[in-house]
């Protein structure tokens, strides 16, 4: 009897270990491993405002100084002149590159315009800021490509600074009046509606024009 009990005894203790171990790796199954730490947040360069850019960016000229007028500028030929060996006429001053594939469309419509206005009051004038020294064969093959008709130059640091206020986009393009004002400037090239607003810019200036405003 005795013998019996202690048999029954063990076989409950063995039992109840059995339960409480399947209890134990069934708590372990349903426990989550804790999520891994967020990545570490890279720095971000500073949001800077509209008003902020404004600030910083110099202003926008609105008229020829007498210093830009009178500079020299070296023809990519050869010779040089100036803004005022053009006085009494629409000035038409294109900026752009050789490398640049955006003026390389523009240029044959800029062209369109310049033979409409022919024998007119209107000079065009086409700028490259880029280094005679070792540019020299690469422009004048683009010009020579294009048959680019303006009068071109090389628009050197002080001229280039002045006419982009600072902004290095190319093609920029500005329409002055004969008294230096600077009737309309823009940047970039808008396909198939860049000579039509070349086209009436020029007609504006030309209307605006009286011969008191002349130089």
């Amino acid at each position: 009897m005795r013998k019996t009990f202690l048999l029954i005894f063990l076989g409950a203790m063995f039992a109840a270990m059995l339960a409480v171990s399947a209890a134990a790796q069934s708590g372990r199954r349903g426990i989550q491993p804790p999520p891994p730490p967020p990545p570490e947040r890279l720095s971000e360069p500073p949001i800077v405002s509209p008003a902020e850019r404004a600030s910083i960016a110099p202003p926008e000229l609105t008229v020829l100084p007498e210093s830009l007028l009178k500079h020299q500028l070296k023809a990519i030929d050869k010779g040089s002149f100036s803004f005022a060996d053009f006085a009494g006429k629409v000035l038409v001053v294109n900026l752009w590159a050789s490398w640049c594939g955006p003026c390389r469309r523009e240029v044959p419509e800029y062209e369109k315009v310049r033979k409409e206005f022919s024998g007119r009051d209107v000079e065009f004038i086409g700028l490259t800021a880029e280094d005679p020294r070792t540019s020299s064969d690469r422009v004048k093959q683009f010009a020579r490509d294009l048959n680019f008709g303006f009068r071109l130059g090389w628009a050197d640091h002080e001229m280039a600074v002045a006419l982009m206020n600072g902004r290095g986009a190319i093609p920029q393009t500005l329409v002055i009046t004969p008294d230096g004002r600077i009737l309309s400037h823009w940047r970039g090239y808008s396909p198939g509606r860049a000579g039509n607003q070349l086209r009436a810019t020029i007609e504006r200036a030309l209307s605006e024009t009286s011969p008191s405003t002349q130089r």
